[in-house]
């Protein structure tokens, strides 16, 4: 009989219950290898940590910190770290398990993890968010490492958090160790291309599916919510084949211009403002009004859980490109593929970054290093070759390009399992 598990009954509306649905529409695919598919269920560990640190007054302070490691079948834990109020052990699960679906549909040597500390990071100090990422990284650290896991910046982390964290476990270890995560620095073994990846990732893929529907990418309206790494670098990209970018939407709000956002001025307007509310090239747009906006392309860049049943009714795009993960729950999943709008998922629209991470990892085992334009190459390749062999199943099964990846990534995931086998 098998022991239950705390988490096998999560909260209705959770990340993980998400997964776990996703999981659940993809078995019929599966064939014999459906019996290890329990496997994908359940993450292989989850270390929950307490985050001590000194504040900048002298008071102690602590944080709870997540490191979830999914599935490690087909190589090292990968993933990112986020740092938000309303991380979760269920939401990390969650994570961690897209990015061992992610990893596997684009073929990349590695299983999935993530992490996360539940911490508003604007309300500390330089000094004091070194002090939490130092002892978050030094209480991970038994389970992390260049060939075990390899974190990555997420929602409000970035090159500076990377640089401090590899720093840490070197430290610890008594060698510098620049594989241990990616996305750090240039100078500290970082890769070119990797700041602008995965909004890379959501321009090609995009591109890939206006091609195979008909859709001209010269004209047409864009949509996006969320503006940092990943909505802003697919803004510039899809402006720069030709599309206009009518509405943007962001934590300080929504704004909108029909003939299109003038980019050159609402990049340094966000950088300076934090966002665009108040920008004066746009009107300003309720939050829900952002759900209801004429457009051809749909661009959820931000967190999960955003186009629920009732704003997929009322979405007019025809493709949505989820740069975000997890942005569209089942249910809203099932009312657009009715409804026949074109939903590029998550776990390979939004794989740029990991795979330019890949690339990060690959150049600071040999030491050697490519040109941006040479990172761009192959990750449009891969990326090309990914979405062409997702679309061959969904064409195959007729199922969404949702499940397509996702047999796909299991696939190759319980393919691994069943031949590496149960030790003992």
């Amino acid at each position: 009989m098998t022991a239950e598990l705390s988490y096998v009954h999560p909260s209705p509306e959770s990340p993980w219950t998400t997964y776990l649905s996703q999981v659940d529409r993809v078995l019929p695919y599966l064939g014999e290898l459906s019996r290890w598919a329990d496997t994908l269920k359940r993450p292989k560990r989850a270390l929950i940590v307490d985050i001590p640190i000194e504040l900048d007054n002298g008071t102690i302070a602590h944080y709870e910190g997540y490191r979830v490691q999914h599935n490690l079948s087909r190589g090292p834990g990968k993933g990112g770290v986020r740092y938000h109020p309303d991380v979760t052990l269920e939401e990390v699960m969650a994570l961690a398990a897209w990015m061992s679906i992610k990893n596997a549909a684009v073929n990349l040597p590695y299983g999935g993890a993530k992490g996360g500390i539940r911490v508003d990071p604007k309300l500390l100090s330089i000094k004091e968010l070194e002090r939490m990422t130092r002892r978050y990284t030094s209480e991970i650290g038994i389970i992390i490492g260049p060939q075990q896991d390899i974190p990555a910046p997420d929602v409000n982390t970035n090159p500076q958090i990377m640089a401090w964290m590899m720093d840490t476990y070197s430290m610890n270890t008594g060698a510098t160790a620049t594989g241990v995560v990616t996305g750090k620095p240039i100078h500290l073994g970082g890769s070119l291309g990797r700041v602008k990846a995965t909004g890379r990732g959501v321009f090609v893929t995009g591109r890939e599916a206006a091609r195979r529907m008909g859709l001209e990418l010269d004209g047409a309206r864009v949509a996006v919510q969320g503006t940092g790494n990943v909505g802003g670098a697919a803004m510039e990209l899809f402006a720069q084949a030709g599309a206009k970018i009518v509405a943007a939407q962001d934590h300080t709000g929504a704004i909108y211009n029909g003939h299109g956002l003038d980019l050159a001025a609402l990049m340094p307007w966000i950088k300076e403002h934090g966002g665009v509310a108040g920008f004066p090239g746009g009107e300003r747009l309720g939050n829900e009004e952002f759900w209801d906006t004429d457009c051809e392309i749909m661009i959820p860049a931000a967190l999960e859980g955003q186009i629920t049943a009732d704003r997929a009714r009322r979405l007019k795009a025809k493709l949505v490109l989820e740069g975000a993960n997890g942005p569209t729950l089942p249910g809203a999943d099932d009312i657009l593929a009715d409804r026949g709008v074109l939903v590029v998922p998550d776990v390979i629209c939004n794989a740029g970054g990991v795979t330019v991470s890949y690339f990060e990892w690959v150049q600071d085992f040999s030491s050697f290093f490519w040109t941006e334009d040479e990172i761009n190459l192959r990750l449009d390749k891969i990326m090309v070759g990914a979405l062409k062999r997702i679309w061959e199943v969904a064409d195959q099964h007729r199922i969404t390009l949702r499940t397509a990846t996702f047999a796909v990534a299991c696939e190759r995931i319980l393919e691994a399992r069943r031949e590496r086998g149960l030790y003992p």
